[in-house]
This record gives structure tokens, C-alpha cells and sequence, in this order.
């Protein structure tokens, strides 16, 4: 069996890394994709992990599409329930999501890159700005 402390631990900085933006008395105001754009080019170090990553999201965005589409396409064609296309939209969309993901982390090499710290990186950014 694996070690379930490394797992407690990841949460544990996950949590750690966005509780102070998302457990404020005041939360932090909207920003735009003007404003993202701003820091990918103001920050060499971080601005490009963060433009990947946005780009990641259009792969599980496509994905979700698809995989929703087609498997209650699929579903009515074979079965005419409502219900059930209903269920197998909603299963296609995450399977899509996630075979979208998967298919951005090979072909964008997500795996060699700290996304976390570029988003964490923004909203501290974002943070400063916004005051």
C-alpha cells in the first residue's frame, strides 16, 4: 500500500497555497484576460507556465465538448431515453474533460512545469495590483 501521509501532505499544500485567497474578508475583485495577458508578459519566469496552462484548458473545454456530443448522440441513436442521454451527456463531458487533459499534459508537457506555483504567482500579483 502506498504512503497515505504523502497524500495528507499534498493537501495539506494545496490548501495552504490558496486558502489565503480564497479565506479573505474581502475576496479579491473579478480579473480579465487583459489582465492575465499582463502579467504572462510582465513575469519571464511564471508568465509562460500560465499561458500553457490556459492553453491546457482549451484541450479539456474541447475534450468535454466532444465527449458530451458524441456519447449522447450515441445514446439516442440506441435507446430514444431521455434520461439516459441525459446521463451519457453528462458522462461523455467528464470522461472528454479529463481524456482532453490528459491529451494537454502530454502534448503541452504540463509535467515538467509548476502550474500551481505560476497560478499561486498570479494571484499574489493580482493581490498587489488589486489594492
Amino acid at each position: 500500500m502506498g504512503d497515505s501521509s504523502s497524500f495528507v501532505d499534498g493537501i495539506k499544500g494545496f490548501l495552504e497555497n490558496y486558502t489565503r485567497f480564497t479565506k479573505r474578508d474581502t475576496p479579491l475583485p473579478s480579473w480579465s484576460s487583459s489582465d492575465v495577458e499582463e502579467f504572462i508578459a510582465s513575469d519571464p519566469l511564471h508568465g509562460p507556465t500560465l499561458k500553457t496552462a490556459r492553453e491546457a484548458a482549451t484541450f479539456g473545454v474541447t475534450g468535454a465538448a466532444l465527449g458530451a456530443v458524441s456519447t449522447a448522440a450515441f445514446a439516442w441513436k440506441y435507446s430514444r431515453s431521455p434520461h439516459g442521454t441525459a446521463l451519457s451527456f453528462l458522462g461523455g463531458g467528464v470522461f472528454g474533460w479529463t481524456f482532453g487533459q490528459e491529451v494537454a499534459n502530454h502534448t503541452l508537457q504540463l509535467y515538467k512545469l509548476d502550474t500551481m506555483a505560476a497560478q499561486v504567482k498570479f494571484m499574489e500579483w493580482w493581490e498587489r495590483k488589486s489594492q
